[in-house]
């Protein structure tokens, strides 16, 4: 009787854990998942290459590209000045590849980011930017 109910409970705590583990889902795929692929496409400009991959097609998408200016970092100096220069300011050059997997009817269902540069400051990075504005 002891064994049943040890067993019983290993197999509820085995299952348990089974059902808490979550998916993680980035904010480009929150917006894009299960929209039409032609929407995306449509307002963002055609993919570059397809895949075919079973019953699903796998399209690498590029594109937002853009310069973006960041400004030179300084050290405190005395009196509220400007102290040593800890970072000169540079051109950063922007770009997004994406890959977007469809189901056969031309549904998104997954978005995977190939190339991105992470947000300044904490932002969003620059792809999660450009393909989630309204």
């Amino acid at each position: 009787m002891n064994i049943r109910i040890i067993t019983l409970a290993g197999l509820a705590l085995a299952l348990g854990g089974c059902t808490t583990a979550a998916i993680k889902t980035n904010a480009i795929e929150t917006r894009w998942n299960g929209q039409q692929a032609g929407v995306f496409f449509a307002k963002f400009g055609p993919p570059v290459a397809d895949q075919p991959t079973g019953a699903s097609t796998v399209y690498t998408w590029r594109g937002g590209y853009k310069t973006r200016t960041v400004p030179a970092k300084y050290a405190e100096g005395k009196g509220g000045k400007k102290g040593a220069i800890l970072s000169p300011a540079r051109t950063e050059y922007l770009r997004c590849e994406v890959q977007l997997t469809t189901s056969p009817d031309y549904v998104i269902r997954s978005v995977r980011t190939i190339v991105d540069k992470p947000g300044l400051n904490g932002a969003p990075s620059y792809c999660e930017e450009f393909l989630t504005a309204k």
